[in-house]
């Protein structure tokens, strides 16, 4: 629950607001949104004049089904643009909304006119077992919802959980445009040769600047997420590793987590073609996947090196077994005594290990690889061996409830303390 004199706001997602926020203020401070009050929505300067009049009170709204926004009230209602980036936060499998809770209020108090803060709920418990298309289709509708609702933001960042980083990747996808501008090319003398402008005056370049939703696309950052799946050896680390049980595991998921655990497992083949996982590393004709991927300036995949029983080290990091850390390599910092590691790659290293992709026959594991590798990682490793809530790694990773999971809160302040706005 956010102080009273953080200023930030908890108010519902509706995709046709339907609020009386007058009569809501008078009932209390802290108050309830009663969706069938009013049929019209509140113009923007009604708006801004109830979030003034609250000043820095806490001012919260029950969720619909839709998701919940946290944002600065005084931030929005302050003469000054209001914050221009939306930050879109998307639980896992069997999650919701309030999984992502507290970092959602971290980011509004570090950033309170910075960000408004997004939490999905449009796949919460069960859903999640209908498949990451069908949830990637109803979380870019949800996004889309969002974005109408604050015609002010500019630019859009996701913030994921494990099955939930690839649902994002699927919505993105679904999401992807791109503009094309025109710009001369070489005007400047003082920063091109004289041959080099006469000779670049005679074209025009024509660049794409990708955007999702139309939004500028900032930040994509995934927490313990199966980017490569379960199906590989130890990527379903509570298995132990033994083939016979991640053989049965593979052949069954679809009994306890429906499509879902298909997709997980590579063992879906809709309609004759490759698995969904497989197919999400490349383009199609109507998803671009890699180049929504592309589109964001930075891209983050933070991994439990240990303790995680759901997802493993590999796969939740992008690498394969021998590119993983050595134990020696582990270093810690003072700052995020959790963060062990931190990983970089530059476009040289991704040119040379798109040059060395040869024709050979590879598995699947390995074409992912590849296919996400295209484009630069931040990896951002991640122990909580010496902590009492290690052997609940894969929500304390991400705070999923304070009081249980609470060793994780340096892990979600690394993330806000690098955030690209």
């Amino acid at each position: 629950m956010l102080a009273s004199d953080s200023g930030s706001v908890l108010r519902p997602k509706l995709p046709i607001p339907t609020i009386d926020p007058t009569r809501s203020l008078l009932r209390r401070c802290c108050c309830f949104f009663d969706p069938g009050s009013r049929p019209a929505r509140p113009t923007l300067s009604l708006k801004m004049e109830l979030l003034r009049r609250m000043g820095r009170g806490c001012f919260k709204a029950e969720a619909d089904s839709a998701g919940q926004d946290f944002f600065d009230a005084a931030a929005a209602a302050a003469p000054n643009p209001a914050p221009h980036h939306l930050v879109i936060m998307v639980n896992g499998i069997i999650g919701s909304a309030a999984d992502w809770r507290y970092a959602a209020e971290q980011f509004v108090k570090k950033l309170p006119d910075k960000v408004i803060v997004h939490r999905s709920e449009c796949n919460s418990s069960k859903l999640t077992f209908d498949g990451v298309d069908t949830m990637g289709e109803r979380l870019a509708e949800e996004v889309l919802s969002v974005v109408r609702r604050w015609p002010e933001v500019q630019k859009i960042s996701f913030v994921a959980h494990s099955l939930g980083g690839l649902v994002a990747r699927y919505a993105i996808g679904r999401l992807y445009n791109y503009s094309s501008t025109f710009a001369l090319v070489g005007t400047s003398r003082d920063y091109f040769s004289e041959e080099k402008t006469e000779f670049s005056k005679q074209f025009l370049e024509q660049s794409y600047e990708g955007k999702i939703a139309g939004l500028e696309p900032m930040n994509f950052i995934t927490f313990a997420t199966p980017h490569l799946g379960s199906r590989g050896n130890k990527q379903l680390p509570f298995l132990c590793g033994l083939p016979f049980l991640e053989r049965r595991a593979s052949e069954t998921a679809h009994l306890v987590a429906g499509r879902s655990g298909k997709h997980l497992f590579l063992m879906d083949n809709d309609d004759g073609k490759r698995p969904l996982l497989v197919r999400m590393v490349n383009d199609s004709d109507d998803l671009k996947f890699m180049s929504a991927l592309r589109a964001f300036k930075r891209r983050v995949a933070y991994a439990n090196a240990n303790y995680d029983h759901m997802v493993g080290w590999r796969t939740s990091s992008i690498r394969r077994q021998h590119e993983l850390p050595k134990s020696n390599l582990l270093v810690i910092d003072e700052r995020y005594p959790h963060i062990v590691y931190v990983e970089g790659e530059t476009a040289d290293e991704i040119c040379n290990k798109t040059s060395n992709i040869g024709g050979q026959i590879i598995d699947l594991e390995e074409e992912m690889i590849r296919g996400l590798t295209q484009v630069s990682w931040e990896r951002v490793d991640v122990s909580f061996q010496k902590s009492k809530q290690r052997y609940i790694a894969h929500s304390t990773i991400q705070v999923k409830t304070y009081w249980l999971n609470s060793d994780g809160a340096d892990v979600v302040y690394h993330m806000i303390d690098n955030f690209l706005l």
